[in-house]
């Protein structure tokens, strides 16, 4: 998935090993029980449809993601993959596999991610990967079930390295891309305290899922501009 960890990870860790050590969250432990979820992610805000693709661009930035058919079990839920590549003038810069599972109640949780940065078509970093269950790292929710005003929710949770947060801002937002326009859009403010300078918006749709995203810094807008079928 693409998010702030995409971009922050490097920060992160120079960090980390720096003279500013991140704060460990002992209590962020949610309880998974495998059997609490189903096979399809169908939830309106984020449906994912296997062969579905997606086109977002960013500036010069091309996105293109595929809801795949395979999945992966992921501490005994079997997770929905989606492929998420990057490009710029029609060079691949990040491959990834996103892992993600919906539980009975609707909510939709982030399992984790294979990612990979690429330069010249090599690949030059690994880092950014993680995978619930490995190393302590923890699943989060992407999108939550009955979504609440101001309502923080952690999005994934690997200490000093993942820890994106989510915010409820709107739950009737409108937005208008290239494919079309939209209401009644949930609008998300993400975050990382492993960057508080980093803030972006981001609007997901009935139907369709994210599409749009905006750097409140710089105001880059990443939108959708294409989806099939």
């Amino acid at each position: 998935m693409r998010n702030l960890a995409k971009t922050l990870l490097l920060c992160a860790l120079t960090a980390c090993g720096g003279d500013d050590e991140c704060t460990i969250d002992t209590t962020y432990d949610p309880p998974i029980n495998a059997a609490s979820f189903k096979a399809a992610v169908d939830n309106p805000l984020y449906p994912l449809v296997p062969g579905t693709r997606f086109v977002y661009m960013a500036g010069s930035e091309r996105v293109d993601i595929e809801v795949l058919t395979t999945t992966r079990t992921i501490l005994g839920i079997t997770a929905t993959e989606v492929h998420d590549v990057a490009s710029v003038n029609g060079e691949t810069i990040e491959d990834t596999i996103d892992w993600f599972a919906q539980d009975q109640a609707g909510n939709v949780w982030y399992l984790g991610e294979d990612t990979k940065e690429l330069e010249g078509g090599q690949v030059v970093s690994t880092e950014g990967s993680w995978e619930a269950g490995v190393d302590g790292a923890k699943p989060g929710i992407i999108i939550p079930a009955s979504p609440v005003l101001d309502q923080p929710y952690r999005q994934e949770y690997l200490a000093c390295e993942a820890e994106d947060m989510g915010k409820v801002v709107s739950t009737n937002a409108s937005v208008t891309v290239p494919v079309g326009a939209y209401t009644g859009c949930l609008e998300t403010e993400d975050t990382t305290p492993l960057e508080p300078d980093v803030n972006e918006h981001k609007f997901y749709c009935p139907g369709v899922g994210l599409v749009l995203s905006i750097d409140t810094e710089t105001g880059e807008r990443e939108e959708l501009i294409q989806r099939t079928p």
